[in-house]
């Protein structure tokens, strides 16, 4: 078991992003899916790692930044067995109004 599960929106995200990525470079595109996965790892070991974002959510989510490729950042909820990845964002995204969505 991975420890962690990813929601209908991350999955979404994670593929977009990958699709977004390979148009250009399709083994880049593998990278950054591999060192998302690698991050979800991490943090299904140590769900406190993350940080709490009150400017972002209010929601008991924590943020991790993908260490390989700082753009991208995990949101996730560190209560939960297993760990669940909200969403896979790009920084530069409107963080506070995807996160305002109560899908997301």
């Amino acid at each position: 078991m991975a420890g962690y599960r990813f929601t209908p929106e991350a999955d979404s995200d994670l593929f977009e992003i990958w699709s977004y990525i390979a148009r250009d470079n399709p083994s880049a595109a593998d990278r950054v899916e591999t060192a998302i996965y690698d991050a979800c790892i991490l943090l299904a070991k140590s769900p406190m790692s993350g940080q709490v974002r009150k400017e972002f959510s209010s929601r008991p989510v924590r943020f991790w930044t993908v260490q390989q490729f700082p753009n991208y950042l995990l949101v996730y909820r560190p209560d939960t067995l297993p760990v669940e990845i909200i969403r896979v964002l790009h920084g530069m995204r409107d963080l506070k109004r995807i996160l305002s969505n109560p899908k997301s």
